[in-house]
């Protein structure tokens, strides 16, 4: 009887350490970047769409909202922290939108069905990280005002880079998904 009950737990603590340990991991990807302003690039849309893609949209979801919660109290894992300010007035500033769209690109990228072609895993990995960009626009240029150039400071800087991500994802994807089998 011990031992059926112990197969839960031994799951939930699998799962917890899954979360702990892939928002380490985006937190170490958000320290890897190159400098733009007002939102740096990094490489955590490729670890956002991993972690959705290789552990399904609820520990994918779980992990996005322990690293924006581990942010917005404080803890320095978003790309600007600690040296450009540091929790909840770091959250909402320039990156927010981009922040934000993490939850719903990570649930896209775990919730859809990758076990087709790769023209259409390409497709799909580029519909979860457009939503990315899609908020993170979104909300700068109500930030600091359409009359600037918001395209050209949130989107532009970043295509090729976002664009060679996914030409990485799209060839990992089918390896990530077997690993999903194993956890």
């Amino acid at each position: 009887m011990e031992i059926i009950k112990a197969v839960p737990n031994q799951k939930i603590i699998k799962n917890l350490l899954i979360i702990f340990l892939s928002s380490l991991l985006i937190t170490i990807s958000a320290k890897i970047k190159i400098p733009f302003y007002p939102v740096p690039m990094t490489m955590q849309t490729f670890v956002v769409i991993l972690v959705g893609i290789t552990f399904g949209w609820k520990i994918g979801v779980a992990t996005i909202s322990l690293y924006l919660f581990e942010g917005i109290i404080g803890l320095p894992v978003f790309a600007g922290t600690p040296e450009k300010g540091a929790g909840f007035s770091y959250f909402v500033g320039p990156t927010m939108g981009y922040l934000v769209g993490f939850i719903f690109a990570t649930f896209v990228a775990g919730y859809l069905n990758f076990n087709t072609n790769i023209f259409f895993i390409f497709l799909k990995l580029i519909f979860s990280v457009s939503i990315i960009y899609i908020l993170g626009v979104s909300w700068l240029g109500n930030l600091i005002g359409w009359d600037k150039p918001v395209l050209e400071l949130g989107l532009k800087p970043f295509l090729y880079a976002e664009l060679f991500k996914i030409l990485l994802l799209t060839i990992l994807t089918k390896k990530l998904i077997t690993l999903r089998k194993f956890i």
